[in-house]
């Protein structure tokens, strides 16, 4: 049997395939056509998962969308008339969207896939392709896709599930129970009270952009003072002691404006929004702290209420803000659960993947096969590959000046670059499904090196230099490292980094801000944040062999086993998919090495390498 999965017109539309099951394929469309977060029909994502398992769209069994229009309609409008007039701009911007494809979703998805081929069929053709189309198309709702996400792939039998986003249907926060194949939904938050949208309110009101800038506001919060915590929790947001919360609406603008926050947020913090761009200050960075602080504090308090209401021995997260791995890692800290496991692809993305879930498992009533101690997202390695006859046969194309390597001779030739400094682009495997790369599309470096972190920011991935890179360390050393001894191979928990490899900084207690960034706080300064915590990925041979390799080598040349680990993209891009989007990234930044599968280029070889390089402001904001 096979279910597609798909999500869409919201913010990064994916599709997901499953057999029987078992997950075949999974990818977000921004990763084809090159237009990060984007929010319409994933129509090469599809096809991606279609060649992936071998078959056509008429060998679907059910297709199935991740969240209820009609319900979400239904708020929409119930939202607008309770506050009408008010709203009356927002309102003529929305409407017409709505009904030309929104409301109207299930004549749009087919019509969508009866032309998915792109090819020349007569109006009865397609009226049968619809027909056919819209008898498999089912609709799963927003939130138990998310939990479906989350539990169902996950190495528990039974769990407490916590999904935790800016809004569904209706709800933005849902707690329910995992057991086999089944998902009992026992409590809900309903819009406009949303975790998600004060976390987004505040990404715009400090100048980034909302659904994309959120995880920038978490990697600024270290270098602030949470001084505004009380302010918050006095005025913006009531907490109860069981995670319940509830928003004072007339500091946010969501609900029928066209912007997050109102006048009043804007009184209360005493300035307007700042403007994108313009200089971060300290003031900046200790609202960011603020809202972090009161952030971790509803996930701890969310996750104790899990624990009590469920008696579960174990926690599952997804939803987009399952992806502040910060709070993710106190919850860790607080010792609530025995374990946790989170959706790598938390947010609507993954949602497809849910979506798919829900109709195998909760409405087909399918039975699930569970490995102990071992999650079925295949490493989250869930998007395309391409061997090394396919590189060679693009790098000829573009003669393109490479080496074929062995694999014993690509991984020490790799490593020692990296202990020289060298910045590398490392192509590998199976494309990653969700917001992180896990050492498949991954630029990669050494983590030992105090001035990494600056080089990689302002000379490769052009972004603010404050935006902190990631640890990919071997599974059987991070305790080691970090005070975590635990999974985290989806780079989604946050650690504290171990006393003894911590370096002295008494002497700098006077410097703040960004001047943090100069002062090398571990042995391995370039992924060490300012409060001494990193956000660790663990990696294992078994499912993913060669980079485990890779940081094997790297260790016997540097008794060091980590690397550091951001993804292959440039600000404002979206993860490279292809070995063209990989070489093209390589060659407008200033890597030094591209690796694609066997076949290793140097920068300094290529025939364009001398062109002038890109600044910060040559890329797109993000």
């Amino acid at each position: 049997m096979y279910i597609l999965g798909i999500s869409a017109y919201y913010h990064d539309s994916a599709a997901s395939l499953i057999q029987d099951g078992q997950i075949i394929a999974a990818a977000q469309e921004e990763r084809f056509n090159r237009e990060k977060h984007y929010s319409q029909f994933p129509k090469n994502a599809i096809l991606y998962c279609l060649q992936e398992a071998n078959i056509t769209i008429n060998d679907l069994d059910y297709i199935v969308f991740y969240d209820k229009p009609l319900i979400k309609f239904e708020r929409i409008l119930e939202t607008y008339l309770s506050e009408a007039p008010k709203g009356f701009d927002s309102f003529i911007k929305a409407i017409p969207v709505w009904i030309k494809d929104k409301l109207y979703l299930k004549e749009t998805l087919a019509r969508e896939f009866a032309n998915i081929y792109d090819k020349e069929q007569t109006k009865k053709e397609i009226k049968k392709q619809k027909s056919i189309i819209k008898s498999k198309l089912k609709f799963s709702e927003h939130h138990l896709s998310h939990a479906a996400s989350a539990f169902f792939p996950s190495p528990f039998e039974k769990a407490a599930i916590l999904t935790i986003d800016g809004v569904g249907e209706w709800t933005t926060t849902s707690l329910a129970y995992g057991d086999g194949n089944s998902i009992k939904i026992i409590k809900e938050l309903t819009f406009p009270h949303s975790l998600g949208l004060l976390y987004s309110a505040f990404t715009y009101y400090l100048g980034f952009k909302v659904n994309s800038g959120e995880y920038k506001v978490m990697g600024l919060a270290p270098y602030g003072k949470p001084i505004y915590t009380e302010l918050i929790k006095s005025h913006l947001i009531d907490i109860k002691e069981d995670g319940s919360f509830h928003l004072d609406m007339k500091y946010f603008n969501y609900t029928t404006g066209l912007s997050m926050t109102s006048q009043a947020f804007h009184e209360l913090f005493g300035a307007p929004p700042r403007e994108s761009e313009t200089e971060i200050t300290q003031r900046e960075m200790d609202i960011a702290a603020s809202l972090q602080k009161v952030t971790e504090e509803v996930m701890i308090k969310l996750a104790r209420f899990a624990k009590q209401e469920t008696g579960a021995s174990n926690l599952c997260l997804a939803g987009g803000v399952a992806l502040n791995c910060v709070g993710n890692g106190k919850i860790l800290q607080e010792n609530i659960f025995d374990d946790i496991w989170i959706q790598p692809a938390s947010g609507d993305d993954g949602a497809s993947l849910g979506a798919a879930y829900t109709l195998y498992h909760l409405e087909l009533n399918q039975s699930r096969e569970i490995s102990p101690n071992q999650d079925s997202m295949q490493g989250a390695f869930l998007g395309p590959a391409f061997s090394n006859t396919d590189v060679v046969n693009y790098l000829q194309q573009i003669d393109a000046p490479y080496e074929m390597l062995d694999e014993n001779t690509l991984l020490s030739t790799v490593a020692k670059a990296i202990t020289q400094e060298k910045v590398i682009g490392w192509f590998q495997g199976k494309m990653e499904f969700g917001p992180r790369a896990l050492g498949h599309r991954s630029i990669i470096a050494d983590p030992r090196s105090p001035q990494m972190q600056k080089t990689l920011n302002l000379k490769i991935k052009y972004r603010e230099s404050f935006r902190p890179f990631a640890p990919s360390i071997l599974r059987e050393k991070v305790n080691e490292w970090f005070c975590l001894d635990t999974d985290s191979p989806y780079m989604l928990l946050v650690a504290p980094i171990q006393d003894d490899k911590k370096i002295d900084t008494n002497n700098t207690t006077n410097i703040s801000g960004f001047d943090a960034l100069s002062i090398p706080r571990s042995q391995v300064p370039a992924i060490t944040h300012v409060d001494y915590s990193a956000r660790v990925q663990t990696v294992q041979e078994e499912t993913n062999p060669k980079y485990y390799r890779l940081i094997k080598e790297f260790e016997r040349l540097t008794n060091c086993p980590i690397l550091i680990n951001t993804s292959f993209n440039v600000r404002g891009e979206p993860i490279v998919c292809s070995p063209q989007d990989a070489y093209d990234c390589f060659m407008r930044t200033q890597m030094d090495i591209l690796v694609l599968e066997n076949c290793i280029l140097y920068k300094d070889k290529q025939p364009s390498h001398n062109k002038p390089q890109k600044t910060i402001k040559d890329f797109k904001l993000d």
